[in-house]
C-alpha cells in the first residue's frame, strides 16, 4: 500500500505562457486530455503566482492533479493517488507515457518527460547514492525497525539483495555484499594468520566473521550499538555467522562501548596491533573539513596510528567513486598526519549501494616508524 506520484514535464515556447490568457488556453487543452484518463476530474483551486499559475484538480478515489505553469515555458504535472495492495493504479507508467504523447502533440510541446512513478509508503523504498541521486529498491518487507540511543536501526528485505541493514535511512550492508567485506579486508592480498587486529565499529559482524576464517591471533571488535548487533545476529546471520551471538571466542572479543575507550586504553598500555579496520562512518560529503563527523574521523585516524605496528595497516572504506571532492579532502587529511603515511585505493561495485565504492589501505610511509 502506497501513495503513487506520477510526474510529467513539458516545455513549450515561453511566449505562449507569458500572460493569463495564454496560460488559460494551454490549461484548457491539458484539462481536456486529463479528463480522458482520470474520471470525474474537476478544478478545485486556481492560484495566480508571480511567475505563472498553479491549478489543483481532484478526481475519482481521491486522485489529485497539480498543474504548475511557469511563464518561462515550463509545465509540470503531478498526479497523486493512493493504491492499496491489490487495487489497480488510477494511472500506471505505460498509460502515463501514452498521456504524455497525446499532450505533447496537443499543446505542441517542444520537449516532454514522464518519470517512473514514485511509490511513497511507511517503509523505505528509496535510498540515496553517495552523490545524492535517488535509488529505488525492490523492498517488500520491513523485518526489523527500532531506535537505539544512537540511530534508527532497520533490517529490510529486498527481493534481489536479501535482508539489508539500514541505519538512519542509509543502506549499510546486505546479504549480497560479500564483495564489500572482501575488498575492505583485501582478501587474498593480505595475510591475517597469527596477526592482532582491531575493528572500529563493524556492528553487522560481517568483517569479524570473514577475518576469523583467516586464523588471526586475536581480534578486538569495538562496537557501541548493542541494538545493531542484536538485529544483525537475528536477521543477517548469513553474513555474520554466530560471532554476534557468542560475543567472545578463543581468538576474538566484542567490546560494547565507544571505540575510543579501548583505543586509549591500548595507547596507555603501549599495545600495538598489526591491522586496524575503520568500519565506522563513511567519509562525509562536504566541501570543507568541518563538523563533528570530520573531527571524529581525524581523531580516530591519529589515535589508530598510535597503536599500529610500524609494519601494520589501517584499512577503511571511503565513499562512492563519484564523490571525488570528499575523497580528495580525506586524502589531504592523510597527507597531514605525523608521522607521515602512504595509502593505496581499491574499488569495488557494491550491490546494495548500486555503485562503485572506494576503500583505503594506509601504512606508515617510513616502515621503521614507532616501536613494535
Amino acid at each position: 500500500m502506497s501513495v503513487h506520484n506520477i510526474l510529467l514535464d513539458f516545455s513549450i515556447e515561453a511566449a505562449r505562457l507569458e500572460d493569463e490568457n495564454g496560460q488559460k488556453d494551454i490549461f484548457g487543452q491539458l484539462e481536456t486530455l486529463l479528463k480522458e484518463y482520470i474520471p470525474n476530474l474537476i478544478l478545485a483551486t486556481d492560484i495566480k503566482l508571480e511567475d505563472g499559475s498553479l491549478k489543483l484538480l481532484t478526481g475519482n478515489k481521491g486522485t489529485t492533479v497539480s498543474v504548475r505553469m511557469f511563464d518561462r515555458g515550463f509545465i509540470t504535472l503531478n498526479i497523486e493517488f493512493y493504491k492499496g495492495g491489490n487495487e489497480e493504479s488510477v494511472i500506471d507508467h505505460k498509460t502515463a507515457k501514452e498521456l504524455e504523447s497525446k499532450i505533447k502533440k496537443y499543446i505542441s510541446s517542444i520537449k516532454s518527460q514522464t518519470y517512473i512513478p514514485l511509490k511513497r509508503c511507511l517503509f523505505g523504498r528509496y535510498y540515496p547514492s553517495s552523490d545524492g541521486r535517488l535509488l529505488e529498491y525492490d523492498i517488500d518487507e520491513v523485518v526489523f525497525d527500532q531506535e537505539s540511543p544512537f540511530q534508527r536501526v532497520q533490517i529490510v528485505h529486498s527481493k534481489s539483495l536479501g535482508n539489508m541493514l539500514v541505519l538512519d535511512d542509509l543502506q549499510n550492508i546486505s546479504e549480497a555484499d560479500l564483495i564489500y567485506t572482501e575488498t575492505l579486508m583485501q582478501r587474498n592480498k593480505e595475510n591475517y594468520e597469527g596477526k592482532e587486529i582491531v575493528i572500529l565499529g563493524g556492528g553487522d559482524g560481517a568483517l569479524l566473521y570473514e577475518l576469523l576464517k583467516e586464523k588471526p591471533k586475536y581480534v578486538w571488535m569495538l562496537e557501541i550499538d548493542e541494538l545493531v548487533m542484536n538485529a544483525c545476529n537475528k536477521h543477517l546471520n548469513s553474513i555474520c555467522g554466530d560471532v554476534l551471538e557468542k560475543r567472545k571466542g578463543p581468538n576474538y572479543e566484542i567490546i560494547v562501548a565507544d571505540c575510543m575507550i579501548t583505543v586509549n586504553k591500548f595507547i596507555k598500555e603501549g599495545k600495538k596491533v598489526d591491522y586496524i579496520f575503520g568500519d565506522l562512518t563513511d567519509i562525509p560529503i562536504s566541501d570543507t573539513v568541518e563538523g563533528e563527523i570530520w573531527e571524529f574521523m581525524i581523531t580516530i585516524l591519529k589515535a589508530s596510528f598510535r597503536i599500529l605496528r610500524s609494519s601494520g595497516k589501517f584499512m577503511t572504506h571511503g565513499n562512492g567513486a563519484t564523490s571525488g571532492e570528499s575523497l580528495q579532502l580525506y586524502e589531504q587529511e592523510l597527507s597531514k598526519l605525523d608521522p607521515p603515511v602512504a595509502f593505496q585505493r581499491s574499488m569495488a561495485f557494491v550491490p546494495s549501494f548500486f555503485e562503485d565504492w572506494i576503500f583505503y589501505q594506509i601504512t606508515f610511509k617510513d616502515k621503521g616508524t614507532g616501536d613494535d
